[in-house]
């Protein structure tokens, strides 16, 4: 098992791993997710444990942090929330100008499962939409690649 500082959300059932620094917008992109219908799996400390196939990530909250967010400006309130869910995406959040256009597929391993990973910058209106696109092309199967839209435009 390994904790790391991140917040995750479930979404659709699919879990999805927020990390960047303090003050970087993972409680505010989760909450804006939770607002729209993910679960909050953990905020701020994120348990992630592998599987003994290597294969699936199973993120938790430690047990005092279980089911509470931290809203800025109002303090740390109770969220609805999952137990666990299974890693399928990681989120970098970065700031606007550090966002690729087309970037090159990524992933990260963590715990020692490969997990897609992505940039995004949180405060973008389009933020949840975005990653809920991104969420639902890992789990068709869809590469994460500029090439997909490059075949489209010749």
């Amino acid at each position: 098992m390994i904790r790391v500082h991140a917040t995750c959300v479930s979404v659709g059932g699919a879990g999805v791993l927020l990390r960047g620094p303090s003050g970087s917008g993972k409680s505010d992109l989760a909450l804006r997710l939770v607002d729209a219908g993910a679960l909050l799996v953990a905020d701020d400390q994120v348990d992630l444990v592998a599987d003994p196939t290597g294969t699936l990530l199973t993120a938790t909250a430690p047990e005092c942090l279980a089911g509470l967010i931290e809203v800025r400006g109002l303090g740390i309130l109770p969220a609805p929330a999952t137990p666990s869910a299974f890693v399928r995406l990681v989120v970098d959040l970065v700031d606007r100008d550090a966002v690729s256009r087309l970037p090159d597929p990524a992933a990260v391993t963590l715990a020692g499962v490969a997990v897609p990973r992505v940039a995004l910058w949180p405060f973008a209106a389009s933020a949840p939409a975005a990653l809920r696109l991104a969420l639902a092309a890992v789990a068709a199967g869809l590469p994460l690649v500029p090439a997909a839209f490059e075949e489209v435009a010749a």
